[in-house]
């Protein structure tokens, strides 16, 4: 239950950190016909709110993350790795550890992003733009500019205990590239506890059902030992 949720919260720092990380993994080069003639100092931009806002969700509960493995891994069983990937993530203390809870609104998982970006803005690492029609804000987006990425590089280098992080976007991005904010919040409504949450309440952790779907699949996985009867026979 979400009143049981225990509610952590980032400082204004681990979200300006994580977000210029998440950016730094997610943004793709700029397109001249979406995006116009831009300074040489942008390179990269990441299109759309919703699409930010379903990435962090997987960096903030990595238990939806490790689910989301498993289900990459059921599409592809040739792949064992996904499923080593769930394992290292449910058989540590990062689902407890690393979760910052979202609140469930009207399109799923959302945190106001403006405090942390506003960091980033600040510092010149990062440009933000809207998109109008009919004077309605129809799309953000998030241009990230040569200093934000020179520091996204080396922010590892000068504080080691960050490289979780920057592990975790990297393997985010890499699970869903080229999937738009839509698409992303679709899959995410797969999962009937974060679909089931009450609009306005906390989403609430999944790690017993991760990890039980773990041992479901690490035992269909397992080959048959050796000497093991079948069909109830003994073996000789």
């Amino acid at each position: 239950m979400a009143d049981a949720l225990r509610v952590r919260r980032a400082s204004r720092w681990q979200d300006a950190v994580r977000m210029l990380l998440l950016i730094n993994a997610a943004a793709h080069e700029p397109r001249p016909d979406l995006d116009g003639d831009l300074p040489p100092e942008v390179v990269g931009v990441v299109r759309a709110q919703v699409r930010l806002q379903k990435l962090d969700f997987w960096v903030r509960y990595p238990d939806y993350l490790a689910y989301e493995l498993m289900t990459e891994y059921e599409k592809a069983p040739d792949e064992p790795g996904l499923l080593d990937l769930a394992e290292e993530i449910l058989s540590s203390q990062e689902p407890d550890l690393r979760r910052f809870p979202m609140l469930r609104h009207r399109f799923g998982a959302f945190e106001e992003l403006d405090d942390a970006l506003a960091v980033l803005v600040e510092r010149g690492l990062l440009r933000k733009t809207q998109v109008l029609r009919a004077r309605k804000v129809v799309e953000h987006r998030y241009y990230l500019l040569r200093a934000g990425r020179t520091v996204a590089e080396g922010i590892v280098a000068e504080a080691p205990t960050l490289g979780w992080y920057e592990k975790r976007t990297g393997l985010v991005v890499s699970l869903v590239d080229g999937l738009g904010g839509t698409q992303l919040k679709k899959r995410q409504y797969l999962v009937r506890d974060y679909a089931d949450t009450p609009i306005g309440s906390y989403i609430t952790p999944i790690t017993d059902q991760a990890r039980e779907r773990l041992r479901a699949l690490r035992a269909i996985a397992a080959p048959p030992q050796s000497g093991t009867p079948v069909d109830g026979q003994e073996a000789s």
